[in-house]
């Protein structure tokens, strides 16, 4: 977890008002017996979450894909290559629709608009040192001509919600993922 107690507030404002604002028929789905707080949500969402990113082409026809997402200080980011058509579409039209699903034990969906956090050529975000260094340190310092061959956003959301109808299953789920990987 690397939020900051106000990210954490930030995300709980979040989480409560887009559920507050969803109909009927979603809040019976994800009710407040099964959802997630801020930090039960970001203490779930660690390391690399697969991604369903949706973009919009020019003629307004919807494109799905997959992209590697990292939920850090309470936002999702992720990157793809500078010539994706999904990057094309971005450059656009930053609106984006992102699901994040473990089966049935956790939906975690977004909608937002995205920012370019290392444009090529032009001046970084603030936090893209600390960011880089974050990837270079998960995908390994060589991976990518980090300049050149790949482009990183940050999905600012403007909605929402977090489905887990088990929390207990879910993080003892994630408990042993952890282990297995540790040993």
């Amino acid at each position: 977890m690397r939020e900051t107690p106000e990210e954490l507030r930030r995300l709980q404002a979040l989480l409560d008002s887009s559920l507050s604002r969803s109909t009927a028929h979603l809040r019976s789905i994800i009710s407040s017996e099964r959802t997630l707080t801020a930090g039960q949500l970001t203490g779930v969402l660690t390391g690399m979450c697969t991604l369903a990113l949706s973009t919009v082409t020019a003629k307004g026809e919807p494109r799905i894909s997959g992209v590697d997402g990292h939920f850090l200080h309470g936002k999702w980011h992720f990157g793809t290559a500078r010539g994706a058509a999904k990057a094309r579409h971005l450059a656009a039209r930053p609106a984006v629709s992102a699901a994040h699903l473990r089966g049935e034990d956790l939906g975690v969906f977004t909608h937002g608009s995205v920012e370019v956090i290392n444009p090529y050529g032009g001046e970084p975000a603030a936090d893209w040192p600390e960011l880089l260094a974050y990837f270079q340190g998960f995908y390994g310092d060589d991976a990518f001509d980090w300049d050149n061959d790949v482009v990183y956003y940050r999905l600012h959301p403007q909605w929402m919600a977090a489905f887990a109808p088990d929390l207990a299953k879910l993080t003892k789920k994630a408990e042993t993922a952890e282990k297995a990987d540790g040993a």
